[in-house]
């Protein structure tokens, strides 16, 4: 086990190298003069000279990029061109917001896609297994801004509208302060992810199961007489928890990397409105960051899925 880890770790380090070359080199490629950005139109030629030493951007690449490594690797990802802050604070500022988005919706989704799809699988062709598969069209089709448009005049401005306030439109409050109001601000954005993710653990829950009830051990439970909740529950679900784990572990980091889009609507300032916030700003190093970080999420993310693997299927181990 100690050497699989290490392995794992060091093909991760390895992955982040190459996304941190990449990252740093497109971006020395892309217009834009970082010294014009931060002085300004009306700076003379030997300020901006004198802000591009400062900042290191006169030097070659290799050199930039050997400087940059060798910084990030104690926790140092620059400085701001737009507010002249330290780059990994205003990340690290972000992460709770967005930590917080996505594993409740995690929680929500999972609650609501696998026992569908358990429902679906167990009653299939029949009006359970329609109405499931219709929640996945549905679920599958709806841009995840619509759902978020829908949730707020649902459950905001309709109530707000009858002089109530069923839950708030947006905004964040930290859990370690309101763990109540933390909770009450996140319902709506976790609806939201949910009702699009559940979808998507619903077909592939589905899908799964279906293989999974016609094998032969399955068969065997049955004839030995065992309830068919616990022939679907205790063997059926457990052979697919794999798969289920798999997409978990992607789609968690994927999403830790910046919910945009719901981050946006909801008026959440996590990592993802800080990546659109950066792009619009051309602030490369913050954008740099948030790359990284969601390469770090990924990687991170691998190494506890295949930690599962071995827990979950005796083959692996």
């Amino acid at each position: 086990m100690i050497r699989f880890l290490t392995q794992r770790l060091i093909f991760g380090a390895g992955v982040l190298l190459m996304l941190s070359a990449f990252v740093f080199f497109l971006f020395f490629v892309a217009p834009g003069d970082p010294a014009r950005m931060i002085a300004g139109d009306k700076a003379t030629e030997s300020q901006l000279e004198q802000i591009r030493k400062n900042l290191g951007v006169d030097r070659p690449i290799i050199v930039q990029y050997g400087a940059f490594m060798q910084k990030a690797l104690s926790g140092d990802l620059g400085f701001s061109y737009r507010n002249q802050q330290p780059v990994a604070p205003i990340i690290v500022r972000r992460i709770p917001v967005t930590l917080s988005l996505v594993l409740g919706g995690a929680l929500l989704w999972l609650a609501i896609g696998i026992p569908m799809g358990i429902m679906s699988a167990r009653y299939a062709g029949g009006l359970r297994d329609r109405i499931g598969q219709a929640f996945i069209l549905v679920g599958l089709s709806f841009p995840t801004f619509v759902l978020g448009m829908m949730s707020l005049y649902l459950l905001y401005f309709i109530p707000k509208q009858a002089g109530f306030t069923l839950f708030p439109p947006g905004g964040y409050k930290a859990l370690t302060t309101q763990p109540l109001l933390w909770a009450w601000h996140l319902v709506l954005p976790w609806t939201t992810l949910a009702l699009t993710m559940a979808a998507v653990y619903a077909r592939l829950t589905r899908g799964q199961m279906l293989d999974v009830m016609g094998e032969d051990y399955i068969r065997t439970a049955r004839a030995k007489g065992l309830s068919e909740r616990r022939v679907v529950w205790k063997h059926g679900l457990r052979a697919v928890l794999t798969p289920l784990v798999t997409q978990l572990g992607a789609d968690i980091a994927m999403l830790l990397g910046g919910v945009i889009i719901i981050e946006q609507v909801y008026g959440l300032q996590g990592v993802g409105a800080l990546a659109v916030q950066a792009v619009a700003n051309q602030d490369r190093p913050i954008i740099i960051g948030v790359v990284l970080l969601g390469g770090v999420f990924i990687v991170i993310s691998n190494i506890v899925v295949d930690l599962f693997y071995v827990l979950l299927d005796p083959r692996v181990r």
